[in-house]
């Protein structure tokens, strides 16, 4: 009788216990994976090209689910197949890729392309040190001074607004403008 309760006293203090489960560790705003000289690709549902994410070193944090990138360059497509290039010294962007925030010599070109008519949209080029590029609807922001050039005319603002679908520009603040004559422009063909 001695040795069975010896033993049924062993068996319970080496018996793991079952308690609440372990919290998980909260998270912290330190990168879980870098990456160098690399390129993402978004495709659409047909398998063309959206946009694309060059960059020369990249990191990702989970906690915020963005990944931070030095010196991006970003190729985006929309749907009428129209380009737009942007550039930068650092970049932030969401974890689906949605939403580019572009800092430090910040340029997005938008190429010279033909509108629905046939018509030619010169190229447009804005830059600044901040631009907040939202891929999915087409616009672009910004809360800091910048430069608009449209072909010949040049614009400079404290802040930008711009819907390319809609085709609507906002500029606030101290707004300049220099618009080119129309004889200096490229004619439309």
């Amino acid at each position: 009788m001695a040795l069975m309760a010896l033993g049924s006293y062993w068996l319970v203090r080496n018996t793991p216990t079952f308690g609440p489960p372990p919290t998980p560790a909260a998270a912290t705003h330190e990168p879980d994976y870098f990456m160098r000289r690399f390129a993402v690709r978004n495709f659409d549902a047909a398998g063309r090209l959206k946009s694309e994410i060059f960059g020369s070193e990249a990191r990702h944090y989970p906690d915020t689910d963005t990944l931070e990138i030095d010196n991006p360059r970003v190729r985006a497509f929309n749907e009428r197949g129209e380009l737009t290039v942007a550039t930068a010294r650092r970049g932030l962007t969401t974890g689906d890729g949605s939403q580019v925030q572009l800092f430090g010599n910040a340029v997005v070109t938008r190429e010279a392309s033909r509108d629905a008519q046939g018509r030619l949209q010169p190229q447009m080029r804005i830059s600044g040190e901040h631009l907040h590029a939202f891929l999915d609807t087409d616009r672009l922001t910004s809360e800091q001074p910048v430069v608009l050039q449209r072909g010949e005319d040049r614009f400079t603002a404290d802040r930008l607004n711009y819907q390319h679908g809609d085709r609507v520009l906002q500029l606030d603040g101290r707004v300049r403008g220099l618009i080119a004559p129309a004889g200096s422009r490229e004619p439309a063909s």
